[in-house]
Formats: C-alpha cells, sequence, structure tokens
C-alpha cells in the first residue's frame, strides 16, 4: 500500500484536471455576468440565479436546436444499430463469395481520415438535393466501419451450433439472426449505441456546413455561432448552453457505463 501511493495520487491529480473545468462551467452558468468579469474569480456563485438558463430557453431557438440534435442522433444511432449489425452478422457467419475482401474493404476505410471524404460527401449530398435538410444530416452516418467491425467480432464470439439449430427449426436466414443471433449481442449493441449517440450528439462541423438556416442548427453549431457577434460577450449563457450539450451524453454515458466496459471487454477478447 505505501509503494502504491503515488499511484492514487496521480489519479486524484487527474481526476480534478479534468473534472475541474466541468464543474466551473456548471458553476458559472448560475453566476451574473459582472461576477463571472470579476478580478480574481469566485469559484461558487455569491448571488445564484438562473436567468442563463431562463434567456437560454425563452430568447433563443435552444429548444428547437435540442430537438434537432436529438432527432439526428436518435435516427443515426438507430441505423447503427440496424445496419452494422446486419452487415457485422453477414460477415461473421455467412459464407459468400469475396467476404474476406469485403472485410478488408471496410477496414481500408477506417483508415482514412474523415477530412478527405468530406468534401465529396458534401457535393454528393448537394447534388441529391438533401442540403439544409434532416436526412442530409442523418443519411451519410447511417452506417460506420467501427460498428461493423465491432459486431463482426462479438458475432465471431457466437458458436454456430445456434445457426444449425435454427435452420432445422426451419427458421429463415432472417428470423435467426432476428430471434437467435441479436438478442445475445446486447453488450456489444449498447456499446455501439453509446459510442455513436455520442459522437453524433457532439458532431460539429458537417452540420455546420450542411445546416444553412437556423431551423436545422444543432445544439454544437448553436452555441458556436451563440459564441460570436453580440452574444460573445455573456458567458453566462455560454456556459448554460455548454452546459446542456454536455449532460444528456453525461447521464446517458453514466446510466450506460457497465454495458460499455462489458461490451468492449468482451468484443477486444473475442
Amino acid at each position: 500500500m505505501r509503494r502504491t501511493w503515488w499511484i492514487y495520487l496521480i489519479g486524484v491529480l487527474g481526476l480534478v484536471a479534468v473534472a475541474a473545468p466541468f464543474l466551473w462551467m456548471v458553476l458559472g452558468s448560475f453566476k451574473t455576468q459582472g461576477e463571472l468579469m470579476r478580478v480574481p474569480p469566485t469559484w461558487w456563485p455569491r448571488n445564484a440565479t438562473g436567468q442563463n438558463y431562463d434567456d437560454l430557453f425563452s430568447k433563443a431557438n435552444f429548444p428547437r436546436y435540442f430537438l434537432n440534435s436529438a432527432l439526428v442522433a436518435l435516427a443515426v444511432t438507430a441505423g447503427n444499430l440496424i445496419f452494422c449489425s446486419m452487415i457485422g452478422y453477414a460477415l461473421a457467419k455467412l459464407r459468400f463469395k469475396g467476404r474476406n475482401a469485403l472485410f478488408v474493404l471496410v477496414m481500408a476505410t477506417l483508415m482514412i481520415p474523415g477530412m478527405v471524404t468530406f468534401v465529396p460527401l458534401f457535393v454528393l449530398v448537394t447534388n441529391a438535393g438533401l442540403a439544409n435538410t434532416y436526412p442530409g444530416l442523418i443519411l451519410p452516418f447511417l452506417v460506420s466501419p467501427f460498428g461493423v467491425f465491432l459486431m463482426r467480432q462479438f458475432f465471431l464470439g457466437l458458436p454456430d451450433d445456434l445457426i444449425d439449430a435454427g435452420r432445422v427449426d426451419g427458421s429463415t436466414e432472417l428470423g435467426i439472426f432476428a430471434r437467435i443471433m441479436l438478442p445475445l449481442t446486447r453488450p456489444a449493441l449498447a456499446t455501439l449505441g453509446i459510442l455513436t449517440f455520442l459522437g453524433s450528439w457532439n458532431n460539429f462541423l458537417w452540420p455546420l456546413v450542411v445546416a444553412q438556416t437556423e431551423d436545422k442548427y444543432t445544439l454544437p453549431v448553436a452555441l458556436a455561432l451563440y459564441s460570436t457577434g453580440q452574444n460573445a460577450q455573456n458567458y453566462g449563457l455560454l456556459m448554460a448552453g455548454a452546459v446542456v450539450v454536455v449532460l444528456p451524453v453525461l447521464v446517458m454515458f453514466l446510466a450506460f457505463q457497465r454495458h460499455v466496459t462489458k461490451g468492449i471487454a468482451i468484443t477486444g477478447l473475442k
């Protein structure tokens, strides 16, 4: 115990370094503008107020931005859960010509930086007439190479005897996948769902380019735009907006943390 005290000390210092900015943001969202500008700064609000949140949801159009973010993130997450699990199952359990080559192609896309395909993807979406639409925000991210890889690795660890038993009972391939195999992949599905939701909720660059009118803005885009112009000096409003952006994903991650850890660990072992 005496030999490892420094490990705990480093862990505590790291926790403080990570949590302190978030705690400062939450406390700052309840401060007045004058207190936020005070030198030296105060840690705890002397006169706590909820005016920043009132302004956020009354004067600004943040409820609409919140709904946009929720719609896009939930649709992208649902698409990944459905399509990545189907593709992963096919690559792991179905025998067809070119299966290994197709999996190598999927893995190769992981090596391509997103910025390389960003402009061609934007041109494709624009030519399809999907710019400034919800499908334009959702469709390019319905399937991810990482999700396919994650689900394939999990399906590889499931015994083929389950599939053979389903075929003997007369079940179709779709029935075997939906009724037998898919329920066994709940840890992997939870992991993929959480990671996909986090990535979509925090996505900034694509909605910034595709969403060209205010009614299609997501929360990260709206918060970035509110940090410029006449709202640039309203730090309380910006901190309140940042809390609104961060809090849902933080609550979701804490609620499903056990499933995420289990899913990654099991998939890694397989």
